[in-house]
């Protein structure tokens, strides 16, 4: 298991594709050209540093696509309970969901949808996303999914879905660790369609002790923060002659900030584009 693993916000805003049914491949078209690796379990961020004045930074993008090989349930939880408890510091969501929710949606790592593109949680393309993706069926034929180098990515994806969105918002006000209101939270939110679904995390957590990912967090296990601070969540739609520079004024958030929050490379944005933000709550 690698010893440490860091995280902060880069994704633009995202929509997942929820529910727990079978997903089938359809045709795959990718935009990269790049020569696709393979990732060992345990292998490439174990020693990725950690720097401590940003908000929860990830590694750099590997640069191609990574392959996992995860064996069994308790191979995919080995491997991914330290990015759950990251994104758990970063946004406040119970490493045990995140995990159960991932195992759920991925087939613990299997899936051929996850297999493939490293989605973790379904997520979808959506107008606006300008990464690498895939074709798969799901609600309709050949759907749109997005494609991410790392794993990584994907459980940032999921954070900021459930971060950024008003009907989610309430799940906040549970204590970080309260796992059972969160589960049966996302289903009256509308999360899934599966009335059985919160119970079926509580059975993944339950059953593998999913729940003692989030006592380390909150026990002080990875340098829980003490005073975690309270973000207001919320989008801006890029209007004609708007700059990267002018909403950052205009909001009081850092360029760098909203970058890093929405996996900007540069400064270049477009009119009817969705720039998620994210501003401490003022006391």
């Amino acid at each position: 298991m690698m010893s440490r693993f860091v995280v902060i916000a880069l994704f633009a805003s995202v929509l997942l594709g929820c529910g727990t049914k079978k997903r089938t491949t359809g045709t795959r078209k990718v935009t990269s050209t790049k020569k696709a690796g393979v990732y060992k379990p345990n292998d490439g961020l174990k020693d990725a540093k950690f720097n401590k004045s940003e908000l929860y930074p990830l590694p750099e993008d590997p640069g191609y696509f990574k392959k996992y090989v995860i064996a069994s349930t308790s191979d995919y939880i080995a491997e991914f309970s330290k990015m759950a408890q990251y994104e758990m510091r970063a946004f406040g969501i119970p490493a045990s969901i995140t995990l159960a929710q991932g195992i759920l949606e991925s087939g613990s790592g299997k899936g051929d949808l996850t297999r493939k593109t490293n989605n973790h949680f379904g997520i979808k393309c959506h107008s606006g996303w300008q990464g690498e993706y895939d074709f798969h069926d799901d609600d309709a034929k050949g759907e749109c999914f997005r494609k991410y180098n790392h794993p990584m990515f994907s459980f940032r994806d999921h954070s900021i879905f459930l971060a950024s969105r008003s009907r989610y918002r309430f799940l906040f006000n549970y204590r970080r660790d309260d796992y059972k209101k969160w589960a049966y939270g996302l289903r009256q939110a509308g999360y899934a369609t599966d009335k059985k679904y919160p119970q079926k995390l509580l059975a993944l957590i339950e059953r593998y002790n999913l729940e003692k990912f989030d006592a380390e967090v909150v026990d002080g296990g990875l340098e829980t923060l003490r005073q975690p601070k309270k973000y207001e969540v919320f989008t801006h739609t890029v209007a004609k002659g708007e700059t990267l520079y002018g909403i950052s004024r205009k909001y009081g958030i850092s360029v760098n900030d909203i970058k890093r929050l929405n996996r900007l490379k540069n400064n270049t944005i477009s009119i009817g584009q969705i720039i998620n933000l994210r501003k401490a709550k003022a006391k």
